[in-house]
Parts: structure tokens; C-alpha cells; sequence
């Protein structure tokens, strides 16, 4: 590949393709963005796709991948192959030559390269002035990248506006403290300055550990510092363990021993499959182990049966006893179907990045969900304002959250308790209509709110050439700033955004009124929303004179904590209790019109400080000036109350964990149908649980939330270290827990959960520590991702129990048929080596791959979830598995018998087992039969696995095409069906074709054996459904639990809620206590 430029870093000792002059620390910012013909709006579309085809994907080598030999060996050394192998050795020694080559093609068949799905990491790109999230791979030289708290830097960047920013450098400089970067810094070619110490730029894989940041991407792929020392240590890995020293140092003869026999153990253990792979793979590989051993047990009564003769027939009986329980295509059916769905979940929103997940979504009994942006969507429109000093804002009717000058605005000089209690009275005042918003901007008050609502605020909006308005930045934000932007209160209206222009404008002799907002601000330092002190301050500079000012926004309560006065009409005077409880009444007005509600605060700050870095933020949030409340609404999202009432028709419980006040989250819980409308039925005890905020649940201890009646459905201002013990708490009730997270302190509640769901917009690190990355942020892709891991988990047991029930059918009677003796006095097979082998790859393969991709059935949504603890092998399963093996055993023994004793020459004939002679024309005859009706058996029990108990003729009861459905019903799943398709077309050539008839699979053509074979279908599919009807029976009967609960309806109606929508006249809150714990929550 040619490139503009080529440069040597002398640290790394490599050449980097960079169209750049020089290394780029000693560059500043706009040097860099001229030699990468880019700025700070990004470059377009058509630049990136230039840059990319000509610098190439930002991604790190892998070393080619994985070799065709490697895969070749790591799919045919385990122990399912074990069998196939011994069995072709064996077959080679006694020259049967058509068997070998038979299992041969079993081996190959199971070489397919195992499918892997990674979910690619994504990086917030400036391009074309929109911000715009795009796979990582795509980053190209001069592209503008936004940093914040929790990112993994995505390339080499040279940075040109940082903010208390820090990243982890240990991967790549081993130094264990956070780096402190300083985007002004340009380094001077004689200072020599080694890559830990270029505080201008930052490196990729490198991890953001506080603040946030914008730079120009330099380098990309294997041309970054991490690609150098990437490209150092290919093929360095080694599967042998280390010996471990003592405490003194030292390294003794024992250490390297137990070092040794550990390698020994790992690698006989992954040649066996159990410590590689999912649970459910693991699970397999011991089942391998056992059918091993069941094989040789058959193999051993084979011989046993004979005498233990040496003769090649006996052998061969053997050899073929053994393979019939080998479930040859499990493994490969196993990977693909997984595989699979990973790739239906991304056309569903959702990127696996633990394969675990496939198995334990089906499981989940609960979910645990943010509120903003996942159940909500995301889209903060501020529409109410309440500034205690003047009066209260509305704003309705806005078609576009992001254009300032849609919508209407009214006024009123009532607070919002005020007209609340009018508007329930006769003497209501209507809002006036702010037709000229000078009018109120001229209020000093109000002209602080508005002040502190833009400066405080990281977001921007701006209108493009088109016309249309766009946004960058936190929704919250963005929703508080168009407020400020709708009366010409916009932070780029009033900002200076270099030190460099605030300089040149403070030793200007004009200066700007004090009265207009033109650009006269330069923010001097941030201290950035956080999770535990729930808000934010900046402080600012005001160039035309006057102290800096301390600008404040959060959470309500925590901003009153802060706040030594208010700002009333009368002016600024310390604030009282009376005040403080006047707030928070109006507050919870605003809450419950389910409106986030943030206050506003102020101080004049007089101090002279050097260094803002280090400097404590509890210094600086204090005496405050209090301002005000903005109320923001964020609708929930259409789809959303549509799938929490689907999760509690699959017996899912919806726990909305949120930041937001108690108020807000119990009006946005009971839209989407978290909590029912109806709670007035609850008794005050029972609701004070289930909407909790996360102080009243952190003061309880772990036996008194053990001794709730319900767990909260709904945790308002919740901590991640809440979000913990929720789930601790959850696994305490034996509930099977998902959580959502996006930020960096989620991340222990991520882990803990049996199900981690990190958002596709969130940090990094969340998503290192999730399970499962959600693209769209959207609650309805949680239950996609649930219904998709039922369906799977649902498609692995039918397959499963499809391959093993024939297993099942295969070795009872080849067992039972070592009774049939020739005139030799050696057993003669009904099922020759080849018929089985044929059965286990061609007539079972494809269909069970079929079976692995079937849609879900129409009740996979309103089952109860999985017990996880027993897996695909439930006890239904196991007596399927027993009772279609051996009906269907018993049948192909019973054709047998009919061809040879029934209807034949009570002759099986002499050394019919290896060849063809005119003795054995009887057996071949029964045998071609017989392998006929197995292979229809196979065929149609594939249909009948579609669904474990409905009927394969009435899989829809409320259809009326009651004749014909099961045809419909068939041909929807098309791969099944033509792989049943295909099994019934070979059997014709088998069968009829000579040579290959009776030299390889050692039958013969039939004729009035086919009436057997019809009549022995018509009894499979009798047997099969009448299985099938008792299995109904009971589970009407005595499954009472077969179909789930819906939480929501147990709390207004009946169920486990129901002795709570009572008045007790006797029970105690004790003994009410001891009821809650075993229902809701309880698996």
C-alpha cells in the first residue's frame, strides 16, 4: 500500500505511514489538522472513505488467523471423535475397507471452522459538524474523536481541547497512576520526550479514567504505539503453565513438576472439551465421555454374545454397535445453531459478546433496566421552568426536541404548587402566551437561570446549512440547552472558547455591557457530573469585569445541600427549611407529571486558584445561590409498554433502576406498565416496596430486604453500588438476573448480574463487562434478546433430543439383534456399519441443522423461564429421549422379524454380514427394510420435534384449516423441510442401485416391503402422538406452573399478589413478610 508520507518514531523503531511533517506531540493542533486536511467540524463521508481506502482499517493483526491444520485438529481431537476414530482404525486393521472410508467422511464432516461472532467496538466521531457513533475499525487519519470517562481511546490521537482529562496507560507504559494530558503542550525536538511523557496525545487501548476530550486521530491499526508492540509479540502465547515460585524466590523441583502435570491435565482436558466452551458445550463433552463408555460397554457385549471370536464379521457388529451411539453431527450442529442466532440477535439490535449468554437468556426471570434512554428515548425536552424569583415556564407542543423556535411558550407569575392548587379550584389563572422573549430575559433573575442553564452545559446546538437543527451532546443537556437557546440564551452566544481569544478580548478597550450576553465567558475550570455527588460545576470568567462565577446544575436535593441562599423576588437571602420544603414541593408536582426535575445554582467566587486540577470540589460546591428547577420530559419510547407487558407474560419482572426522583420514576413505571395504575388496591406497606428510592433501600440491611414482601419494581436515585445489592439481593430469592449499565461505575453490577447488558452508547468499559451490547439502546431489543435465547435454547434441545433418541433406537437394536444367529452361530446385524453411519451424517445431519433454525413456537413467550440449573436434559426431554428410542427400536426390529420370519425363509443365511451370496438374500432384504423404516423414522421425527407437545397435525389450535395445516406448517421451515426432502431421495439410489447396494451398504432392492414400511410410519406417528397427547394431559393436569405469571396482573388481580389487595384483619406484617418472599422474585 503507498502512503503520502513515511515517518520514524525513534522510540518505537518503526515506520509509520503519516502524511504528518514531524512526530505529532511536537506539532500543534492546527498543524496537525492542516497536514490532515481536516478541523474541528470532522471531515465528510467522502474524505473518510478516501482516507480509509488509502491508510486502511484501524485494526490490530491477528496473525493471519488461525491455520487450516489447526482447525483441522482442534475440531477432530475431542473426545466426540474419539469413537469414530478408534472405529476407523479398526475397520483399516480388518481390511473392511467401505466402513473406513465411511467414517473417514464422518471425521472430515466434523472438521467445519467453528464460527466466532465479536462485537466491534465503537468510537463518537465528528463528521461533517454531526456527531456520529461508527465501528472503530473505520476510524481514519483526521477524524475528530470526543472522549469522556470509561472510553477506550480508539486510535493515536493528538488532542486539542481537554477537560480534567486522564487516561490508564499501564497497557502500554506500565506506569500504574493515570496520566494527566494537556492539550496546549507542544514538546520541542531536543527535549527528547519518551511516549509515556507526550502529554499532548493520547494512545489507543489506552482507557479515559476521568474527565473528557476532543483530538484529531494521527494514526490507525498497526501504525499506533499498541500496533508497534502488537506486531513485537506474534505467536508469543503458549497454552504451557509457568512454574510458581515460593515466597523466597525461588523455583523448586516440585513447582516445575506440578507445572508439568497441570499442562498435562489442561491439555487432556480440552482434548476431552471440558474446560473449553459454553456450559452447554461443556455439558456435551461429558455426555461424549459417558456415550464413550456406553459404546464400549456395547462393543464388549457384542464380542461377548459371539464368544469373543476374532472373526472380521463379529468385528464389524462391534465396530458398528459402538457408532450407533455416537451423536456424530451434536458438536458442529452445536456451534453453527449458536452462531446463527449471534447473527439473528445483530439484525435484532443485540451483539453477543459472551457466548454464555445464548444459554442463560432463557433463563432470566428479571430484568433490571435503566429508565433514560432504554425505556424512555432519550429525547430531554425541558417544559417547565420554575424560578422561585419570577415564575414558572411552559413549554408545549414541539414537534422537533432540538429546534429552539418550535413550540409554545407561557408564562405564569404562580408556582407550579400554586396553579396546581388553582387549577383543582375556581379561581384558575391561565398562562399568558411570551410572544417576545426580550421581554423576560431583562429579568436578572431569570437571566441567571438562563445563564447557568447554557454555561453549565456541555451540549450544543446549532442549525445547519439546510436549515435543519441538530445537537451534540448528553440528551439532558441538550434538553436544557434549547430551553436557554429558545430566549437567545445559547453557550456559543456567550462563550469564548479559546484562552487565546479570551486574552485578546480581556486587553481589548471595549468592553461589552454587563446587560447584553454576547461572547464574553472563558471557563476556567469543570468538575464533571458524577454518579455519587449526582452534579455538576463549571466555573467561568466573565471578561467584561466582576468575580468568577460558580455555575451548578443536579440533582435537586443534593443542589439544596449545596445552597446557603435563595433567590427570591425580594432578592437573595438565606435560605430556610420553609424554603427548602416549598422546593421540594414543587419539585414533586413537577415529578409526578413524570418530568426529570433539576435544580440551578450559582456563587460568586473570589478565590485566586493556580492549579484547578487538584483542586477539591467540595471547596468549590458550597454556599450556593439558589436559582431554581427546570423540568424535562422524556417520553417513553412506543414500543416500550408493549414489551414490559411481554415480559411479564413470559414470567419476566420488569425493576426499573434510575437516577431520577421517585416521583418521575413512578409516573414514567406506570406508563409503560412497570407498576400498575391501579396501586391505590395496595396496602401502604406493600407499596412503600415496591417503589423505594435507593436511601431507603441502602439503610436496610441484607436480612431486612430478605424480609420485604417484594423487592422494588422501581429504585429512584439509585447508586451503582444500589444497583449491586439489588442483584445480590435478587440472587438471595433465586432469581435469575439481567442488568442494564452504560457508564463506568456500572460495571460491578454488570458482572455480578448472571445476564450483563451494556448500551451501545455507553462507556467502554461497561461493555467490556457485558454479556450483551444493545445497538439501539431500546428496551424491546432486551426482550428480542430473551425471545431469541428461548428459541435457541428450545431449537438445541429438540436437535438434541432428535440425534439421541436415534442413538437411542440404533443401539437397542443392534444390542437386541445380536439374538438373530446364522448357521454359523454368529449374530447377524439388521443395520449394517454403513446403514448406521449413513443415518448418524446424511438422513440425522441436515435436518438437525434444520431443526437448529426453526422459528420460536407461537407459546415461547408465554412459558415460564428455563431452570438453568438442569439445561437442556429435563426430565421430559430424558423420557422423550426413552420412549421415541425405543418405540422406534421396536418397530425397525419388528419390520426385521416380519421380512425374514413372517413373510421370508426363516433363513438368515451364512457370513451375511460381509458379502452377498444367494443364502442371504432374506437378511439383505430385511435389512434394506429395516434401514427404510429408520430412515423415514428419522425424517419424520424431525418434523414431529417443530413442537415438543402440540401435534405435528395441530401445531396451531386456532387455525381452521384443520386438514392442511400441518402441510403449512412444514413447508414455513423450509431447510427442514428440504433436508427431509432430500433424506426420502437417497433412499431410492440406496437401495436400488446396483453394487452400491449390496457391496457398501449391504442390502438389497425391495418390493412388496414397502406395504411394512407404510404401515410400520402410520404406527411411528401413532405411537408418537399419542406420547405426545398424554404428555398434554398431564401438564393440564399437574404442571401448574407450565404457563407463566404475569406480575402485573398478580398485583391488580390474583396470583401471588392477591392477599395483598385485601384488607388483613389477622395475619401480622410478619407472617405477610414470610408470604412475600415466596411469591414475586421467587424462581
Amino acid at each position: 500500500m503507498t502512503t503520502p508520507a513515511a515517518q520514524t518514531d525513534k522510540k518505537t523503531n518503526s515506520t509509520s505511514p503519516s502524511p504528518l511533517p514531524k512526530a505529532p506531540h511536537l506539532l500543534s493542533p492546527e498543524d496537525v489538522a492542516r497536514a490532515l486536511s481536516t478541523d474541528p467540524e470532522g471531515l465528510s463521508d467522502e474524505q473518510a472513505s478516501s482516507k480509509l481506502t488509502t491508510y486502511g482499517r484501524n485494526e490490530l493483526e491477528d496473525g493471519g488467523g488461525p491455520s487450516a491444520i489447526r482447525i483441522f485438529i482442534k475440531q477432530v481431537v475431542n473426545a466426540m471423535m474419539l469413537v469414530l476414530i478408534l472405529a476407523m482404525i479398526v475397520t483399516f486393521v480388518i481390511k473392511s475397507w467401505i466402513s473406513a472410508g465411511v467414517v473417514v467422511a464422518v471425521v472430515t464432516e466434523k472438521t467445519m471452522e467453528s464460527l466466532r461472532t465479536l462485537s466491534s467496538p465503537t468510537a463518537r466521531v465528528v463528521r461533517t459538524s454531526q456527531t456520529k457513533v461508527i465501528v472503530t475499525a473505520e476510524l481514519v487519519p483526521g477524524d475528530v474523536v470526543e472522549l469522556k470517562v470509561g472510553d477506550t481511546i480508539p486510535a493515536d490521537i493528538r488532542l486539542i481541547e481537554c477537560m480534567n482529562f486522564e487516561t490508564d496507560e499501564a497497557l502500554l507504559t506500565g506506569e500504574s497512576l493515570p496520566v494527566v494530558k494537556e492539550a496546549a503542550i507542544i514538546f520541542k525536538e531536543d527535549q527528547n520526550v519518551g511516549v509515556g511523557d507526550r502529554l499532548n496525545l493520547a494512545y489507543s487501548s489506552a482507557t479515559v479514567t476521568k474527565g473528557r476530550a476532543k483530538g484529531y486521530v494521527y494514526a490507525t491499526g498497526m501504525n499506533t504505539e499498541i500496533g508497534h508492540i502488537a506486531r513485537s509479540l506474534k505467536g508469543k502465547s503458549s497454552r504451557f503453565r509457568r512454574p510458581v515460585p515460593e515466597e523466597s524466590g525461588k523455583v523448586t523441583v516440585g513447582a516445575y513438576v506440578r507445572a508439568a502435570f497441570g499442562t498435562i491435565k489442561d491439555t487432556v482436558f480440552r482434548f476431552l472439551g471440558l474446560n473449553v466452551g459454553t456450559p452447554l458445550q461443556r455439558k456435551l463433552s461429558k455426555l461424549a465421555l459417558i456415550l464413550f463408555a456406553i459404546a464400549v460397554i456395547f462393543a464388549i457385549i457384542v464380542l461377548a454374545a459371539n464368544d469373543f471370536s476374532n472373526n472380521s464379521e463379529v468385528i464389524i457388529y462391534a465396530v458398528a454397535t459402538a457408532l450407533s451411539m455416537i451423536p456424530a453431527s451434536l458438536v458442529v450442529v452445536l456451534t453453527i445453531t449458536m452462531s446463527m442466532g449471534t447473527k439473528r440477535m445483530v439484525k435484532r439490535n443485540v451483539i453477543v459478546r459472551n457466548m454464555n449468554a445464548l444459554e442463560s437468556l432463557g433463563a432470566v426471570t428479571n430484568v433490571c433496566s435503566d429508565k433514560t434512554g432504554t425505556i424512555t428515548q432519550g429525547k430531554m425536552v425541558a417544559k417547565r421552568a420554575y424560578i422561585p424569583a419570577y415564575g414558572t415556564f411552559t413549554v408545549d407542543d414541539i414537534r422537533d426536541p432540538m429546534n429552539p423556535t418550535d413550540g409554545n411558550i407561557t408564562f405564569s407569575t404562580l408556582s407550579p404548587v400554586d396553579a396546581d392548587d388553582r387549577m383543582r379550584g375556581d379561581d384558575r389563572v391561565e398562562p399568558i402566551k411570551v410572544s417576545d422573549v426580550a421581554n423576560h430575559t431583562k429579568i436578572p433573575a431569570f437571566e441567571s437561570f438562563l445563564r447557568v442553564a447554557s454555561l453549565c452545559n456541555l451540549a450544543t446546538v446549532h442549525q445547519g446549512p439546510n436549515g435543519q437543527w441538530a445537537a451534540r451532546g448528553d440528551p439532558t443537556e441538550i434538553g436544557i440547552q434549547v430551553f436557554a437557546s429558545r430566549f437567545r440564551f445559547s453557550r456559543e452566544a456567550q462563550l469564548v472558547s479559546t484562552a487565546a481569544q479570551a486574552t485578546e478580548a480581556s486587553s481589548s478597550e471595549t468592553v461589552t455591557p454587563s446587560g447584553e450576553h454576547e461572547k464574553q465567558w472563558v471557563q476556567l475550570a469543570e468538575f464533571p457530573f458524577d454518579s455519587d455527588v449526582k452534579r455538576m460545576s463549571v466555573i467561568f470568567r466573565r471578561l467584561s469585569g466582576g468575580s468568577d462565577v460558580v455555575f451548578m446544575k443536579g440533582a435537586v436535593e443534593r443542589i439544596l445541600n449545596a445552597c446557603t441562599l435563595i433567590r427570591t423576588k425580594e432578592g437573595d437571602v438565606p435560605i430556610t427549611e420553609q424554603h427548602k420544603t416549598d422546593i421540594l414541593a414543587n419539585m414533586e408536582v413537577l415529578a409526578g407529571e413524570g418530568l426529570r426535575v433539576l435544580a440551578l445554582a450559582l456563587r460568586e467566587w473570589t478565590e485566586q486558584v493556580e492549579e484547578w486540577r487538584a483542586y477539591p470540589r467540595e471547596n468549590v460546591e458550597k454556599e450556593m445561590t439558589f436559582l431554581g428547577l427546570i423540568g424535562l420530559y422524556d417520553p417513553p419510547r412506543p414500543e416500550s409498554y408493549a414489551s414490559v407487558k411481554k415480559c411479564h407474560q413470559a414470567g419476566i419482572t420488569v425493576h426499573m433502576l434510575t437516577g431520577d426522583h421517585k416521583a418521575t420514576a413512578q409516573a414514567i413505571a406506570q406508563q409503560v406498565g412497570i407498576i400498575p395504575k391501579a396501586l391505590y388496591k395496595v396496602p401502604r406497606h406493600i407499596l412503600k416496596a415496591v417503589v423505594m428510592t435507593a436511601a431507603e433501600f441502602d439503610q436496610l440491611s441484607d436480612d431486612e430486604v430478605d424480609a420485604l414482601p417484594i423487592l422494588p419494581l422501581v429504585l429512584a436515585r439509585c447508586a451503582p453500588q444500589t444497583k449491586v445489592r439489588m442483584v445480590n439481593a435478587l440472587h438471595r430469592r433465586g432469581c435469575f438476573v439481567a442488568m442494564t449499565g452504560d457508564g463506568v461505575n456500572d460495571s460491578p453490577s454488570l458482572k455480578e448480574a448472571d445476564v450483563g447488558i451494556a448500551m451501545g452508547t455507553g462507556s467502554d468499559v461497561a461493555k467490556g463487562a457485558a454479556d450483551i451490547v444493545l445497538t439501539d439502546d431500546n428496551f424491546a431489543s432486551i426482550l428480542n434478546a430473551i425471545e431469541e435465547g428461548r428459541r435457541i435454547f428450545d431449537n438445541l434441545k429438540k436437535f438434541v433430543l432428535h440425534i439421541l433418541a436415534e442413538n437411542v433406537c440404533q443401539g437397542c437394536a443392534l444390542l437386541i439383534g445380536l439374538a438373530f444367529k446364522d448357521t454359523t452361530g454368529l449374530s447377524v446385524f439388521p443395520l449394517s456399519p454403513v446403514e448406521v453411519m449413513w443415518i448418524i451424517l446424511i438422513t440425522s445431519g441436515f435436518p438437525d441443522f434444520g431443526l437448529g433454525m426453526i422459528r420460536a413456537t407461537p407459546d415461547v413467550m408465554t412459558r415460564p423461564p428455563h431452570d438453568r440449573r438442569r439445561g437442556v436434559f429435563t426430565i421430559e426431554v430424558l423420557l422423550d429421549i426413552a420412549v421415541y428410542g425405543l418405540w422406534m427400536s421396536a418397530l425397525c426390529l419388528s419390520s426385521f422379524v416380519l421380512v425374514v420370519y413372517a413373510w421370508g425363509s426363516d433363513d438368515l443365511g451364512n457370513n451375511c454380514n460381509s458379502e452377498y451370496n444367494a443364502s442371504c438374500d432374506t437378511v439383505f432384504r430385511a435389512r434394506a427394510t429395516t434401514f427404510t423404516c429408520l430412515t423415514w423414522f428419522a425424517l419424520f421425527l424431525a418434523w414431529e420435534m417443530i413442537d415438543l407437545r402440540r401435534s405435528f397435525f395441530r401445531m396451531q389450535p386456532g387455525s381452521k384449516n384443520y386438514f392442511t395445516q400441518w402441510a403449512i406448517d412444514a413447508w414455513k421451515e423450509k431447510f427442514l423441510f428440504w433436508s427431509i426432502i432430500f433424506g426420502f431421495v437417497t433412499i431410492f439410489p440406496i437401495i436400488y442401485i446396483p453394487v452400491l447396494n449390496r457391496k457398501v451398504f449391504a442390502h438389497t432392492g425391495i418390493s412388496w416391503e414397502w406395504g411394512i414400511v407404510f404401515v410400520e410410519a402410520l404406527l411411528f406417528f401413532l405411537g408418537v402422538e399419542a406420547w405426545k397427547w398424554a404428555k398434554r394431559v398431564w401438564a393440564r393436569h399437574y404442571l401448574k406452573d407450565d404457563v407463566a405469571h404475569d406480575p402485573e396482573n398478580d398485583l391488580e388481580a390474583g396470583g401471588a399478589f392477591s392477599r395483598y389487595t385485601t384488607v388483613m384483619t389477622t395475619d401480622t406484617v410478619g407472617s405477610t413478610n414470610e408470604k412475600g418472599r415466596k411469591g414475586l422474585g421467587k424462581k
